[in-house]
Formats: structure tokens, C-alpha cells, sequence
């Protein structure tokens, strides 16, 4: 590897990644040392799976290293149609299904990776498109998401589908798009979306999707309407929470996880067993290096070379910003359950491979900075 590019590589950032993924790791045998070492035998059968995860996604963001973010035309076609073919493969016979979601493909999640895909290319096509002031200006980038988003819709997997538009709405902002016409085609969603539910419940239209899956959406507003059905991980999340006080009630002591009254509380519920455990000291240190890595990415978008390195590194920032909020706020109760994974915490090869990945072009970017190096 090039001198130059090691001493201008963001090792503030790298630092936080490791540091969350040890947490992450250390949290993962904690939620599952105890019910894995009476089913199979190993204690550490979770932690040796995300293990392997973190070496092939450490391997990735090295990698990565060596290409330049500004990939060509050619290049950025060519991983668009490899994404939709992902999505695709995943709803044939060759896909599976897990959780009520078709959304595996040969052991990981397309998904996952498609997020990563979306915003490299993405980037480079909003980089490159000369006005975004009007309307119509609008349609061909929502017709450029709207291809895999439709995809993971299908399978269905409405969390990424949230994480897509979140992406796609901020990359558009920055790349030039007025605020204002943003949020008035948001705002119009909303409204959509409200009036087909109430049109459900006061004259019994079918919904677009499932009752259960309504159900689990919308039980953080009142777990106690179904404690024991669509309302218990919301409930008992909140306990874990709250149970762990200032301090925690010390690692591998936890009751909520370990005694399995915490549903996946090693993938979406992670953070609820880290605050039972570290009680609130934990919890706001993880949320800490979170912000650190926010701020870095922030940082590093300002600073990036061209428009293009502006923009995919605001898609990256966005895509670990929404799991952020969406993942500590299903844990405490204040937003809906949607199986978002928490970035280098929650366990889950795919997960973390994308995350990775992610943080290895901002640190490609960021290495990229300065105009004089390459």
C-alpha cells in the first residue's frame, strides 16, 4: 500500500469501528453464551460466526482501499444491474425465508449489501445529473431507487425499504435538490399512507401489507394493547433498559436476554442486553462513538475532493445515521420495530460486512482528499 495513502488514512474513525466491534462481540457471547451452551455445546458458536464476518469485512474495507471512489460509467452500471440481480435471485426458489421476509440468498442478506450498492452508484449518478430544481428533474432519480426498493418491498423487508428512501432523500438534498419540494413530496406520503390505514380501520379496505405486520409496526404506541403477542419484545426491551439503572447490572448478570424473555437479543434487541448490562453509563458510551463516527463522516463529506465523494460519503453517513436512531429507538420503545440491526453491535454476517464496507469508503474518500496525493 501506497506511504501516502497510510498516512493520510482517518485512523480516528477506524479506531471508533474497532471499538464498536469489540463491544459488539463481547455483547453477542453475552446474549447468547447461555441458551447456545445448553443447545449445541459452544458458548461461542455466535461469536466465532461474527468473527469470520469481521475478518472477511475488515479484508473488504483494505481492499477497497486500493480503488478510487470515482468509478467510471461502465463501472457504475455494471454494480447497479449486479444489485438488482441480487434482489432478484433472492425471490426465486433459490432464495429462503426467515422471520416472515424471503430475504436470504445462500446464507446472507442481499439486502444488506444492496444498501452499500445503491450508494456508490447512486452517488456517481447524482454527481453527474446537471439540475435537480424541478419536479421532473425527480423522476428519473426515483426510478433509479425505486428498481431495488420495489425488489426488497417484494420480499417484503419494509425496514430497508426505510433505510433506502432515507438514503435516497438526504443523497438528493445534498446533491442540489431543493428542501422544500423534498419535504412536500414526504409530507404527501405521509398523507397517503394515513389516509389508506384509516380508510382500513373505518371502512375495512385491504391494507398493502399484512395485519401482523401492522401489528408489530405500530405496538411501540401501545405495547400494553397486546402484552403478550405484538407488544412483548417492545415491552420487554424496555425493561432491559430501564432494569439496568446508571451502572448496569454487570456483564454476563443480565436477566432479559439470558433468561429469554428478550426475543433476538443478539440482532435487533442487542442494545436493550448492553444497557441491562452496562445500565446507562454503557448505553451513552456506544451512542458516544456512534456520534464520533457520524461526526467523522459529516466531516469527511465536507472535506471530500469532488461532488462525487460529497455525496456518497453523505449516503454512508445517512444509512449508519437511520440504524442508529431506528435500532436504539425500537429498544426504548420510541420507534417502531422493524428488524433494523444496530452497525457493528448487532450480530449477523451481512450486517456487518455492509457496514464495513461502508466505513471503508469513507475512508477511501477521506484518503482521497487532497488532489496533490494521486
Amino acid at each position: 500500500m501506497d506511504r501516502r495513502l497510510l498516512k493520510n488514512l482517518d485512523y480516528t474513525l477506524l479506531s471508533v469501528v474497532g471499538l464498536l466491534i469489540i463491544i459488539g462481540l463481547v455483547m453477542v457471547y453475552s446474549a447468547t453464551h447461555a441458551k447456545i451452551d445448553l443447545t449445541f455445546g459452544d458458548p461461542f458458536l455466535f461469536v466465532k460466526k461474527q468473527s469470520v464476518a469481521v475478518c472477511i469485512g475488515v479484508a473488504v474495507l483494505f481492499a477497497l482501499l486500493f480503488f478510487d471512489y470515482r468509478i467510471s460509467d461502465r463501472m457504475a452500471q455494471l454494480l447497479y444491474v449486479l444489485n438488482i440481480i441480487m434482489l432478484l435471485l433472492v425471490l426465486t426458489p433459490l432464495g429462503s425465508e426467515r422471520n416472515g421476509a424471503q430475504s436470504w440468498l445462500f446464507g446472507f442478506q442481499p439486502s444488506e449489501i444492496s444498501k452499500v450498492l445503491l450508494i456508490v452508484t447512486f452517488g456517481k449518478y447524482l454527481a453527474e445529473k446537471e439540475s435537480l430544481q424541478s419536479f421532473y428533474n425527480f423522476i428519473v432519480p426515483f426510478l433509479y431507487v425505486g428498481g431495488p426498493l420495489l425488489l426488497i418491498l417484494l420480499q417484503p423487508d419494509l425496514g430497508t425499504a426505510l433505510v433506502f428512501i432515507f438514503i435516497m432523500f438526504i443523497m438528493m438534498y445534498v446533491a442540489g435538490a431543493p428542501g422544500w419540494k423534498l419535504s412536500l413530496i414526504i409530507f404527501t406520503g405521509i398523507f397517503i399512507i394515513a389516509l389508506v390505514f384509516l380508510s382500513h380501520y373505518f371502512f375495512d379496505t385491504p391494507l398493502p401489507i399484512k395485519e401482523y405486520q401492522v401489528a408489530r409496526l405500530t405496538s411501540f404506541i401501545n405495547p400494553e394493547r397486546d402484552p403478550r403477542g405484538s407488544g412483548w419484545n417492545v415491552r420487554q426491551a424496555v425493561i432491559a433498559v430501564g432494569s439496568g439503572q446508571f451502572f448496569g447490572k454487570g456483564l454476563f448478570r443480565g436477566t432479559q436476554g439470558r433468561l429469554g424473555y428478550l426475543p433476538e437479543n443478539h440482532t435487533d434487541f442487542i442494545f436493550a442486553v448492553l444497557c441491562e448490562e452496562l445500565g446507562f453509563v454503557g448505553g451513552f458510551g456506544v451512542l458516544f462513538l456512534f456520534f464520533i463516527l457520524i461526526w467523522r463522516g459529516v466531516r469527511i463529506a465536507y472535506q471530500a475532493r469532488d461532488k462525487t465523494g460529497t455525496i456518497v460519503a453523505t449516503g454512508v453517513v445517512s444509512m449508519f445515521l437511520f440504524h442508529v436512531m431506528e435500532n436504539v429507538g425500537m429498544n426504548m420503545g420510541i420507534m417502531p420495530i422493524t428488524g433494523i440491526p444496530l452497525p457493528f453491535i448487532s450480530s449477523g454476517g451481512s450486517s456487518m460486512l455492509s457496514s464495513l464496507a461502508a466505513a471503508g469508503i469513507l475512508v477511501n474518500i477521506w484518503a482521497r482528499r487532497q488532489k496533490i496525493m494521486f
